[in-house]
């Protein structure tokens, strides 16, 4: 089994946990509802497709065999016991460099309450600890004020713009990137996110 997988992770009303089959309902009417808030910023592929996208089962065993490979961490957020949206830490890359991504979604009734900065939190101390990685990223699109007031409140650092670095929705986009290195939470992200909120 991969390092530090699998696990679930809490923090007060907000739960980090793997992604199951058993999640479907949940997950795919938590995606319908909110398919207007996330489409905008979803990443798509400018390969041409042919054939059907994959089943939710389908979905799940491939995370699940990249999580078991070590190349990603697949969760699903919860807040007071409901499903509200996904954080996948993915391009888990060991060696020399250590680091990975994290990419997140969370249901649009629910935004603005800290659950995405609380599960970021949690998620980059689990990868600075049992997973042993060195640095983590996340990236963005200039236009979503949402997804940057996230790292802004976790006070990650700004490495500046990826210019047109991920296909979105049929054309390709910059994204500014931001990163954190272990040397820069020594006590951990989620402490400083703790800090930050009752200051």
């Amino acid at each position: 089994m991969a390092r530090g997988w699998p696990v679930v992770l809490r923090e007060g009303d907000v739960v980090l946990r793997p992604l199951r089959r058993r999640d479907a309902r949940d997950w795919l009417g938590a995606r319908m509802r909110n398919a207007a808030w996330l489409e905008p910023w979803e990443a798509t592929s400018p390969e041409p497709f042919t054939g059907q996208p994959p089943s939710f089962p389908e979905f799940v065993r491939t995370l699940g065999a990249q999580a078991r490979q070590g190349s990603a961490l697949p969760f699903v957020i919860e807040y007071r016991g409901e499903l509200v949206g996904q954080l996948t830490v993915s391009t888990i890359v060991r060696g020399s460099l250590c680091s990975a991504s994290i990419g997140y979604w969370i249901s649009q009734h629910v935004a603005g309450r800290g659950i995405t900065p609380t599960a970021v939190a949690m998620a980059v101390d689990h990868c600075f600890g049992p997973v042993g990685l060195h640095r983590v990223e996340i990236n963005i699109r200039p236009e979503n004020a949402a997804s940057l007031r996230v790292v802004a409140k976790l006070g990650l650092r700004d490495e500046g713009v990826r210019e047109r670095f991920l296909h979105i929705q049929g054309q390709w986009c910059d994204h500014r990137t931001f990163a954190v290195t272990t040397e820069e939470v020594p006590d951990g992200l989620l402490a400083r996110w703790r800090a930050s909120r009752q200051g």
